[in-house]
């Protein structure tokens, strides 16, 4: 099991180099990039954020779209509460912790080892993901980020993070039905108003998925 959340560390956190690259392509300074992750800590709304600030869109457009990406943790903390029966700071330290792998990875165990595999893939998660965020930032410092492609790295890793999720037709529907309303949106509206619109059309059907998801 530990060797399984530190593969999982490993495997997501690469993608914080991503994030990194992506956030000061966007705009944000190294460490703004850095506290983003320690105090965030949620991939889609990280690159959700960064993404629309990097195409021009306000900042109450880029949280509210980040903020709405992250309801659906909302979700899990309802699952894990019952599950890990934690208090006072291991509760609000699990509630940073609280994203699909460390979820996942404590549903899927044996109850007496719920504890260890939620602690164990958040935690190894959490470093990684911010290592690879400095790293990402810093290196985006110093080379050609737009030369490298990297000015596409929202997207890209959005999608991969996308990807993940998808997992049976109804979230293929509800990954669809978001695109669509962007897609549509986009001529009308400015940068991050899709992504808001998009978000609020899928709420209700998402947190359908991601609930009977938790029960499995």
């Amino acid at each position: 099991m530990l060797r399984d959340a530190l593969g999982i560390g490993v495997a997501v956190g690469a993608y914080g180099l991503s994030f990194g690259a992506a956030a000061t392509t966007a705009g944000l300074s190294v460490l703004q990039a850095c506290v983003l992750s320690l105090l965030v800590f949620t991939g889609a709304s990280q690159f959700a954020l960064v993404g629309v600030l990097g195409a021009g869109g306000g900042v109450a457009s880029a949280v509210a779209g980040a903020v709405l990406l992250g309801t659906r943790n909302l979700l899990y903390a309802v699952r894990l509460a019952d599950l890990l029966r934690l208090s006072g700071l291991r509760r609000v330290l699990a509630a940073q912790l609280t994203i699909d792998e460390s979820t996942a990875m404590a549903t899927a165990a044996p109850r007496p080892l719920s504890g260890l595999a939620f602690w164990a893939t958040g935690g190894a998660v959490y470093l990684l993901w911010n290592a690879a965020t400095l790293l990402g930032a810093i290196g985006a410092g110093v080379v050609d980020t737009r030369a490298l492609g990297l000015d596409a790295a929202v997207g890209a890793a959005f999608l991969g993070l996308l990807a993940a999720q998808v997992r049976d037709r109804g979230a293929v529907g509800v990954a669809l039905g978001g695109a669509v309303v962007a897609v549509l949106a986009v001529p009308f509206t400015p940068p991050g108003v899709p992504v808001l619109l998009a978000g609020l059309a899928v709420l209700v059907p998402l947190a359908r998925t991601s609930r009977r998801r938790s029960q499995r």
